[in-house]
């Protein structure tokens, strides 16, 4: 007997503006059997240090994943978004997104 296949791990991507948007779609990938890595939610603001760590870990999330998603409700990609697209691009992991990108 073989075992199973694990499932695809998706690493969602986005600004942090939207955050509903990535919640709705962190509920959807899971219930469709995908594992879902999502950037860290933080309840107010966040200094210089806590910011490169959160940017750093969001990095070896990328790492970890098969593809990666952005979430990007009318088109719009921040800075630290289009470093994760590129940065993804350059490891070599497909990227999706919900709008055009």
């Amino acid at each position: 007997m073989t075992k199973p296949a694990r499932p695809k791990i998706v690493c969602i991507c986005g600004s942090a503006r939207f955050a509903e948007y990535m919640r709705v779609t962190n509920r959807e990938l899971t219930l469709t059997g995908v594992i879902v890595l999502a950037p860290a939610e933080v309840d107010g603001p966040v200094d210089d240090e806590q910011k490169a760590i959160l940017d750093e870990l969001h990095l070896r999330k990328i790492d970890l994943a098969d593809e990666v998603h952005i979430v990007n409700p009318g088109g719009y990609i921040g800075s630290s978004t289009r470093r994760e697209i590129a940065y993804a691009r350059a490891a070599g992991k497909s990227v999706s997104s919900t709008d055009p990108l």
